[in-house]
């Protein structure tokens, strides 16, 4: 069985407890891209069905440490998917106009419209995460924060959004690998940023920001999942499994249609 991670409402996180390699309920990587392929293919019909109902939205949030792994799944994991019922969006540090206002502003215009499937690459949470580790808000400002974040997420799921949050979780030595890869190939160095060995520098940080996250803001209805990522196959086996999962208790149903077809006669 092939799951991500839950993390309970109250718990207290140790990321140092959750294995970034861990591969269970799935041998190797063969394995994980024949599950994957059947994954799509029933992802693509419920979200079609989503589509069609109009009625609803599916928002999946991805958060990671720099070399995550965030674009690489949004690319496996929507392969195949119509583009016309997903809305992507990646969110970097915030403009004027975006500083002039609460720190949510930004994020709840782009909650995606009905029927479709919203995919944050990076989120809210980068407020009480890279604010919190570089200080750009007073401490009892970023407590504050997430609240406001659980109030806002449980507005959106009564409101007809599902939540989905994933936490990519690597290990320290698979981001040096990645890292060292990118600078080693032409095709990839394009990728490489100089700021993210500053960031690197501040790991553990990071890593308590992230742990202190998890624990505030895994809720009943918007829980954190934790997802072992040194594996780009598994990490992207499990969250294409999650979000099926998800749409099938969702249980999208077209409307019917509010005519007779049979009295249709198409010349």
């Amino acid at each position: 069985m092939v799951a991500a991670i839950l993390i309970k409402p109250g718990s207290k996180v140790k990321l140092k407890d959750y294995d970034p390699e861990d591969t269970s309920g799935v041998k190797d990587k063969a394995t994980a891209q024949e599950e994957l392929a059947r994954d799509r293919a029933e992802m693509c019909d419920l979200q079609e069905r989503l589509y069609a109902e109009n009625k609803r939205t599916l928002l999946v949030i991805l958060q990671a440490m720099d070399t995550g792994g965030k674009d690489g799944t949004v690319k496996s994991v929507l392969s195949g998917v119509n583009p016309t019922g997903v809305e992507i969006m990646s969110f970097k540090a915030p403009s004027e106009e975006e500083r002039d206002h609460d720190f949510l502003w930004r994020v709840h215009s782009r909650v995606p419209r009905r029927g479709n499937i919203g995919i944050f690459n990076r989120s809210h949470y980068e407020d009480v995460l890279v604010a919190r580790v570089h200080a750009f808000a007073p401490p009892k400002e970023i407590e504050k924060r997430y609240e406001c974040i659980n109030r806002f997420e449980e507005n959106l799921v009564e409101t007809g959004t599902t939540v989905l949050k994933f936490f990519l979780h690597i290990s320290k030595d698979e981001q040096k690998r990645r890292l060292e890869e990118r600078l080693a190939d032409k095709d990839k160095i394009w990728k490489f940023d100089l700021g993210d060995l500053r960031e690197r520098e501040k790991w553990d940080e990071y890593q308590q920001a992230y742990e202190l996250a998890l624990s505030r803001c895994s809720t009943k209805y918007a829980p954190w999942y934790v997802v072992p990522a040194d594996r780009k196959w598994y990490r992207n086996l499990v969250v294409a499994r999650t979000i099926v999962e998800t749409l099938r208790n969702m249980s999208p149903r077209p409307a019917p249609p509010t005519f007779d077809p049979s009295t249709v006669k198409i010349t």
